[in-house]
């Protein structure tokens, strides 16, 4: 295979302590059967011990030995390459991890050796502002309260602070005559000869001196642009390249770089321009740039276009009066539809001003001349950027765009605007360079992690990369996107559910129907909050369309979620200041509506089983166009079962493969005990969704030359708005959409399609058609979806 070489789809694997490299081996064949071609793997350098994700690497020398070692990779790249299966690998080149120093030797040399050290040009620190000191925030109690409580102990290289190591200066100890009996004025004075401070953890949201991964004080940010660093921290990645165990890579968080087109580059001078993808969040009808040597995004960009064509237009003014309704509760304010952006302006500002107040304070720090206000008007402008980030020059409308809104908003800050402004667009300037890098930090956290956690009136619109303020699409602006999709990027990749998920796909699935039902939808609500009311009406939509929507659910995962969900709101409690009486009565709730045999249950129950033939008609639908749209569709691990996971880490959990190996072999006549040509029904089971992803699946791997192309087709009758249809060159995709309003409407009736008058065969239930014209009650009488192809002998 050449490391030039595209998927035709991938299937990704979260690789960790519980999952190995030896496992991904042994599963490469029920992937390959599944029918994608490639794997697709979470990062693979040593990490952080007992880490599951693998994005706090500590090494980037060697391959993790929880997750398997180099040995685990050869075996799983062997595997795949048995199979003729590339192997994709996450990658994360913006950050390290250095939650504990002695793991992470860059960091362990940085703080022994400070800033006259080698690592010093390896972390983006401001060793200015620390007086020459890396301040680190991890003291519950100031430090001399800390070395009085016997938490602080001397060894010979290393200070031992609750339990975890620092390094110690050359020399900082030496005139400690018996370091295991060091007295308290002892041990002060050598913490004071540090080249790091350590401090109480809430210095970190304004007093810290070096650039994180967000706001994630043990993910310190590393500077890839500089070359040494480069070559060092990518050595073994392009090396698996080299040697053919990889084809391709994914790269995590680009917008943190200094200068992602030029790392780009870098990588693909590397790596002999082997397909990389990027984890870009796009903005509306922003786009990938085009200068960047990168094969396409990571697909949050088509999920939320898939989503939104499934979403009944028609309910949005009733969920629109819904939401109003619970934000006004409790004041004299009339009850007003939301303003989306205007939301985001104020939480991306109260991030600017709290957790990611020591960047907006940094940038200050890097002006060429003082700034009356900078830093009120740099946290404003960061509030204010419609998108990530800025490329300079390129972007530099976006920048406009700021300063555009900012001085709407702030007319009080027009002399610092206009200082701020030439500086800020001068691609040469340190502090434009720092604030493309910080824009999307603020983004980030402001829209994702709060307010998506504030906006409920459909929660299976608030998932990453989507706009909110978007309700639905109709099916003539789905095919437009597809269109741009297939000219400008036609491998970028096609996602549905991933690792970072808010929601899984099938979650979002049944949470769309609320869209064709809203007045069930506020009954159901209306008498959850009257016999368990919390107080907060936004967090309770959105915490019971979140726990209808991953329905069935343990407790264990309600209570984990609607903490996390609670606390990233931050309207009625935080991760900082927990609210014990709302959370309390929150819990509560939940156990009363989970009481096995109790009214709260059955009622909840009797929704979700109205709902739910719906929800998996949109799950069916959603999966065949992931599949069947241009791009290279990526099926998260386990989604071709049900995927009704909730945010990290409930995405995140072990996944039966037993099951699905057990399943698939049904559905292929293969087990000793199958019927021949069995049909799976629609039901829990997702035996269905399993059918309608591998053949999709299959089609697209082992008959590319169908998929060359995309054309819309219509469907034409009277139910022709609830029909997706279009052509890939030969495979012909069909899906439903609004199915509560096609069966109150009676059906399909009249509405057909019409084809070339030359046979077909439905992937899924392997009907024959002549062609021409065809009539939907016929195609999608088994199924909501259906793939015809047309017959190899007849191209």
């Amino acid at each position: 295979m050449s490391p030039t070489d595209l998927p035709r789809s991938t299937y990704r694997l979260q690789v960790s302590a519980e999952f190995t490299l030896e496992q991904t081996a042994a599963l490469a064949d029920y992937v390959r059967l599944l029918g994608a071609d490639w794997l697709y793997l979470s990062p693979l350098l040593q990490a952080t011990r007992d880490s599951s994700h693998g994005y706090d690497v500590t090494d980037h020398g060697r391959v993790d030995e929880q997750r398997g070692g180099p040995e685990g990779l050869e075996r799983a790249a062997a595997a795949a390459r048995a199979l003729d299966m590339g192997v994709l690998v996450d990658t994360v080149p913006n950050h390290m991890g250095v939650a504990d120093p002695r793991q992470n030797d860059w960091w362990w040399q940085l703080l022994r050796d400070g800033r006259e050290g080698r690592m010093a040009e390896a972390f983006d620190v401001d060793w200015a502002f620390g007086q020459g000191r890396l301040r680190i925030p991890v003291l519950g109690e100031e430090l001399e309260r800390v070395v009085a409580d016997g938490q602080v102990s001397l060894g010979e290289d290393s200070v031992t602070v609750y339990g975890t190591e620092y390094p110690l200066a050359e020399g900082s100890a030496d005139d400690v005559a018996d370091r295991s009996a060091a007295t308290p004025d002892e041990l002060l004075a050598v913490l004071g000869r540090q080249h790091y401070e350590l401090v109480h953890w809430t210095r970190a949201d304004a007093d810290l001196n070096y650039r994180r991964f967000f706001a994630v004080n043990t993910l310190a940010a590393v500077r890839v642009e500089v070359p040494w660093v480069f070559e060092q921290s990518h050595a073994e990645i392009v090396r698996w390249v080299r040697e053919g165990l990889v084809q391709g890579i994914r790269v995590d968080h680009p917008d943190g770089l200094l200068d992602p087109g030029g790392y780009l580059d870098d990588l693909a001078a590397a790596t002999g321009h082997a397909p990389v993808w990027v984890e870009k969040i796009l903005e509306g009808e922003e786009q990938l740039p085009a200068f960047w040597q990168a094969a396409g995004t990571t697909g949050y960009d088509a999920l939320a276009t898939i989503d939104r064509v499934l979403v009944d237009p028609a309910g949005r003014g009733a969920l629109d009066a819904l939401d109003a309704a619970l934000r006004a509760e409790g004041t004299d304010a009339p009850a007003e539809t939301l303003d989306w952006h205007a939301l985001i302006r104020r939480t991306k500002r109260r991030i600017a001003d709290t957790i990611l107040r020591s960047e907006v304070l940094r940038l200050e720090r890097e002006l060429p001349a003082p700034v009356p206000e900078a830093a009120d008007a740099l946290a404003e402008l960061l509030a204010c950027f419609p998108v990530y980030r800025s490329y300079l020059p390129v972007g530099a409308e976006q920048l406009e765009a700021s300063l555009t809104a900012a001085r709407a908003s702030r007319p009080d800050l027009a002399d610092a605007f206009d200082a701020l402004a030439p500086l800020l667009a001068d691609a040469a300037q340190p502090v434009a360079q720092r604030f493309q890098q910080s824009s999307g930090m603020v983004m980030a956290k402001g829209v994702e992690d709060t307010a998506f956690y504030r906006v409920s009136r459909l929660a299976s619109l608030t998932e990453v990369g989507a706009d909110p303020a978007e309700f639905a699409v109709d099916v003539d602006e789905f095919h437009r996107r597809q269109l741009v999709r297939q000219g400008a990027y036609p491998a970028s990749l096609t996602a549905l559910s991933t690792h970072d998920t808010k929601r899984g796909e099938d979650t979002r699935a049944r949470i769309h129907v609320l869209a064709e039902i809203p007045e069930a939808w506020r009954t159901l609500l209306d008498e959850l909050r009257a016999a368990v009311p919390l107080g907060d009406g936004p967090f309770e939509n959105l915490l019971w369309e979140s726990l209808v929507g991953a329905w069935p659910i343990s407790a264990e995962r309600a209570h984990a979620y609607a903490e996390k969900a609670a606390r990233e709101a931050g309207t009625a409690t935080t991760w900082t200041q927990p609210d014990e009486a709302f959370e309390a009565r929150m819990h509560a709730a939940i156990d009363a509506v989970l009481e096995q045999g109790g009214a709260l249950r059955a009622l909840v129950e009797d929704f979700v089983t109205a709902v739910a033939p719906a929800g998996w008609s949109n799950g069916l639908a959603a999966k065949l166009l992931q599949i069947a749209t241009p791009g290279v569709p990526d099926v998260y691990q386990g989604s071709e079962l049900w995927e009704t996971s909730l945010v990290d880490p409930d995405n995140r959990r072990p996944v039966d493969y037993d099951e699905r190996r057990m399943l698939l072999a049904r559905i292929d006549g293969e087990a000793p005990s199958a019927t021949p040509n069995w049909m799976p029904g629609i039901d829990e089971t997702a035996a269905a969704k399993l059918l309608v992803t591998s053949r999709a699946l299959r089609v697209r791997r082992d008959r590319p030359e169908l998929f060359t192309r995309y054309a819309p087709l219509p469907a034409l009758g009277s139910a022709a708005a609830h029909a997706i249809v279009f052509d890939r060159g030969g495979a012909v995709a069909v899906a439903t959409r609004l199915p509560v309003g096609l069966e109150q409407a009676g059906g399909w009736g009249d509405t057909v399609i019409v084809l070339p008058q030359r046979p077909v065969l439905d992937a899924f239930t392997g009907r024959r058609y002549d062609g021409g014209e065809l009539r939907l009650a016929e195609v999608l009488g088994t199924y909501p979806v259906a793939l015809l192809v047309e017959e190899e002998n007849d191209r």
